[in-house]
């Protein structure tokens, strides 16, 4: 017996007509992955799958198919879509050429902050710095340059560097303020001796000592000694220095510090504040190193006194 059901025969397809989708594929619903892509206005543009217009300005984004057919190319620049009708023609897309000022840095700021530093002054260089001791003096240093291998060798220093109590003043010869020689050795053939030093001649704390001297310079000479002021300062600025404040005694030059280190009050290229109390003969009975400028005259005549009594 037949099957009473009726068979359905699909009919056949037309030569040259594409054949339709079932509806339950086309129902189903097609995901598609559109980044930064603004919804199209319109359909195609024609059965020859004409230019598609888009609204806005330039994108910075590359355009997908948009209809589905997969044959979409993208043409950059002002957002216009080929259809894939014209797949094989079309010209693949372009690129828009960089932008001038994202693709070369800007090196400003290195560029600024180096002519800045050139502009910039160097800061001077500091000034060096007196010295000036606790009396307010600067002390005597040595401005001379330092000698060549040519120069002529300085003059022998004396065997010892120091002299204590009981020992013989050191027989050397300097300069007195007028420029003459004097040989220590017969300043002590007559009379005691009082040398006191100085760092640097018509200086606040140099000259309070040797006012401090020519006060009660009477009273040195009274009791059968002389004073004499020694530093290693020219004798033409001693001089100036003797006649500014009527010193009434000798003043001694040694700029080379021979008779001073002899002493032991030579410290580097300075002179220690001091001095140095030689009886008649040249015997050492008082000294005084280091010494403030106010106490070294009545500490020298004290020890006068006691070596007297």
């Amino acid at each position: 017996m037949a099957d009473p059901t009726p068979t359905t025969t699909a009919p056949a397809p037309v030569p040259g007509q594409t054949p339709r989708r079932s509806s339950r594929i086309s129902s189903k619903p097609k995901l598609e992955f559109v980044p930064l892509q603004r919804q199209k206005r319109g359909g195609k543009a024609g059965a020859t799958g004409g230019r598609t217009s888009k609204q806005g300005n330039k994108r910075g984004a590359d355009e997908i198919d948009a209809d589905g057919d997969g044959d979409t190319d993208i043409k950059e620049g002002k957002g216009d879509v080929v259809s894939g009708e014209e797949g094989g023609d079309a010209k693949k897309a372009k690129l828009p050429p960089p932008d001038e000022d994202t693709a070369k840095p800007v090196e400003t700021s290195t560029l600024d902050a180096a002519n800045s530093q050139e502009n910039q002054s160097p800061d001077p260089s500091p000034q060096p710095v007196q010295a000036v001791d606790d009396d307010g003096d600067v002390p005597m240093t040595d401005s001379a340059p330092a000698a060549s291998s040519s120069a002529a060798p300085p003059p022998p220093a004396a065997a010892k560097t120091t002299v204590d109590i009981g020992d013989t003043l050191p027989s050397l010869a300097v300069k007195n303020e007028k420029g003459e020689d004097v040989e220590t050795s017969t300043l002590v053939v007559e009379k005691g001796v009082v040398l006191f030093l100085v760092p640097k001649a018509d200086t606040p704390g140099c000259t309070q000592q040797a006012c401090g001297f020519r006060d009660i310079w009477q009273e040195f000479t009274t009791l059968d000694y002389d004073v004499y002021c020694l530093s290693a300062d020219s004798p033409n600025a001693q001089s100036k220095w003797q006649t500014k404040k009527q010193l009434p005694y000798q003043l001694l030059s040694d700029p080379k510090r021979v008779l001073i280190g002899a002493l032991g009050a030579a410290e580097g290229s300075r002179t220690k504040r001091s001095h140095f109390v030689f009886e008649k003969g040249g015997k050492l009975i008082d000294k005084k190193m280091p010494v403030k400028p106010v106490d070294s005259p009545r500490l020298a005549l004290e020890a006068i006194k006691r070596a007297k009594a």
